[in-house]
């Protein structure tokens, strides 16, 4: 993309006050051209057919059209030039988003959601750079923010499920192995003890855990997720990652979408 062209974003969200606050977002920027906005997925594809869309911001809840038509319909008409597709709703069961995410979404964002938060990721599925006069506290609070919600994509698609306690020391280490790489290497010294400390806890506690969070994936049969996902066919029901293996592996996605410190 050209970097003088400004970035033109479609908005399909049912909600007044949230689409209010977009088009005012986004209108007031240099960056971006909102080329059009609307409550109904026919009308919200129609716009899309006709305009240089670069990024769609949706909901899945719509009039005419619901979300997961509106996607699957995109992706179906335009091929390789459909938008990148951000969803940002308030459904925010397990379903709803391995679904959203399957049917081609980049991410979902659980509403309510920062427009400082939901710029970043307009331009992290672009592949821009954050702005650089962003200051220093709002963009590492964003960063914070955007590395979560990644992990959880990442858990629901492969299905880890929430409620499990590896859940939470899965995402604390993933989070370490991104801003300190090298930790992978201590796993057993440094990355366990680290975790159980902060959820006071024990080290072996933490390392069955994770274990146990990663069995629960494996078990789900939700291998082929797994592989599409890291762009990788190296498992099957019966080859299982080590602990550090998966931390490395989630954590190198991340560093190599630009995530790192």
């Amino acid at each position: 993309m050209n970097e003088k062209e400004k970035i033109k974003i479609y908005l399909a969200d049912n909600s007044q006050e949230f689409t209010e606050e977009a088009v005012s977002f986004f209108s007031q920027s240099e960056k971006y051209e909102l080329v059009g906005h609307s409550s109904d997925g026919k009308a919200a594809l129609e716009d899309i057919l006709e305009k240089n869309v670069d990024v769609l911001i949706m909901d899945v809840v719509l009039s005419g059209l619901d979300g997961f038509e509106l996607i699957g319909l995109v992706k179906e008409k335009l091929g390789t030039k459909a938008p990148k597709i951000i969803v940002a709703s308030n459904l925010s069961h397990d379903g709803f988003i391995s679904k959203a995410l399957s049917l081609g979404a980049s991410y979902f964002m659980i509403k309510p959601v920062e427009l400082s938060a939901l710029e970043a990721r307009v331009e992290d599925v672009l592949g821009i750079t954050p702005m650089p006069n962003l200051p220093q506290k709002d963009f590492k609070s964003v960063r914070t923010k955007v590395v979560e919600e990644k992990i959880s994509n990442v858990f629901i698609t492969v299905g880890i499920p929430a409620h499990i306690k590896g859940y939470q020391f899965l995402r604390e280490a993933i989070k370490m192995a991104i801003d300190q790489p090298e930790i992978i290497n201590s796993i057993t010294k440094k990355l366990y003890p680290s975790i159980a400390e902060k959820f006071e806890t024990s080290a072996s506690k933490v390392e069955r855990a994770i274990r146990h969070a990663i069995e629960v994936a494996w078990n789900r049969g939700k291998i082929e997720n797994i592989n599409s996902l890291f762009g990788l066919k190296v498992y099957n029901q019966n080859e299982k990652p080590t602990n550090g293996e998966f931390i490395a592996l989630v954590a190198d996605k991340m560093l190599m979408e630009g995530l790192g410190g």
